[in-house]
């Protein structure tokens, strides 16, 4: 089969297209024909050497796809021959070679039909990360459950992929959410998208652009995707057990974190990772995500499809920072 193969931790430049023999399904897989594959900003830092995974080399990256099933192996009754799926969080892509390829292997239990209503793009790309954004929504309630209805939601980063995730699922669960973007035209779009309000990070009158819209209100969670010197002032419009979920690091390191601003508020900070999912949590969790964009009219964004031969290029497109999901068609 054709692939795109990492052959070395230097980045996503120095992938390049090979033949490798095509995989064989162990016990309780399925080898996927992939029809679409999805990006994501994880699979350009693990090809960096910027992520826990190490992979054995040459490695296929790609965690996110859509595909029919050739063939199975075990007592899988899930799905059989034939049969259209998207898969769900699994080590495709991170320990095992992934979705940038001609043909993969996955979990059965990691496989999920095409929802109802939705194109194969849209499957393609959505389902890392409306997993990540509805983790970084549900995490601080024990069990999952989202927060209060009319709690303060402010996204950073979002009009990436779990931004416009975290914009679908905070309305749904209604939500007021705010959502901060640099560019005037992505503001516009996220508007459109469902979100309340939308403001430029760069602004220096952020906090009170942010207060003033939200009135008596403070913002009661955060899910954060940028980092970096932004952090400083997300903490400062945080109310009273407010919450950041943590989930990139697109605008680098926190500068000078001081943990004394967190105190009298009783403010907590956590990290957001996916890979905690069990496969019949990812299935829940998946079947409730669907529930709720079905339920609003929603889908998911894709930005922009890329022809196989162009990898590399989908890969730059990711880096300027698209308005949701870069896909790949193979």
């Amino acid at each position: 089969m054709r692939a795109w193969l990492m052959d070395s931790y230097e980045g996503t430049e120095k992938l390049r297209m090979g033949e490798v023999s095509d995989p064989r399904p162990g016990p309780e897989e399925v080898l996927l024909k992939l029809r679409f594959a999805g990006l994501n900003p994880a699979d350009a830092f693990l090809a960096k050497a910027m992520y826990p995974a190490k992979p054995a080399l040459p490695h296929i990256l790609g965690r996110d796809g859509v595909g029919e099933v050739l063939s199975t192996r075990g007592s899988v009754e899930n799905v059989q021959p034939g049969d259209t799926v998207g898969i769900l969080r699994c080590e495709a892509g991170v320990n095992t070679w992934g979705t940038l390829a001609e043909l993969t292997v996955v979990p059965a239990a990691s496989v999920v039909p095409v929802a109802k209503g939705w194109s194969l793009e849209e499957m393609a790309g959505a389902p890392l990360v409306y997993l990540t954004a509805w983790q970084a929504l549900t995490q601080w309630s024990g069990p999952p459950a989202p927060p209060p209805a009319e709690s303060v939601l402010l996204i950073t980063g979002a009009s990436g992929g779990v931004g416009t995730a975290a914009v679908h699922l905070g309305k749904s669960m209604g939500l007021i959410v705010i959502a901060l973007s640099r560019s005037e035209e992505k503001r516009s779009r996220l508007l459109q998208l469902g979100a309340n309000f939308a403001f430029d990070p760069a602004d220096k009158n952020l906090r009170q652009a942010v207060s003033a819209a939200i009135a008596a209100k403070k913002v009661d969670l955060v899910v954060d995707n940028v980092g970096g010197s932004l952090f400083h002032q997300v903490v400062a419009m945080l109310g009273y057990a407010g919450k950041i979920s943590v989930v990139g690091r697109s605008g680098g390191a926190v500068p000078e974190f001081n943990t004394a601003t967190l105190f009298f508020r009783r403010n907590r900070i956590g990290g957001v990772a996916v890979s905690d999912y069990t496969p019949q949590q990812a299935q829940t969790a998946w079947a409730e995500i669907v529930s709720r964009l079905n339920a609003a009219g929603q889908k998911p964004v894709i930005d922009t499809i890329f022809p196989f031969e162009e990898v590399k290029s989908a890969f730059r497109r990711l880096d300027e920072g698209p308005v949701g999901k870069v896909l790949v068609r193979i």
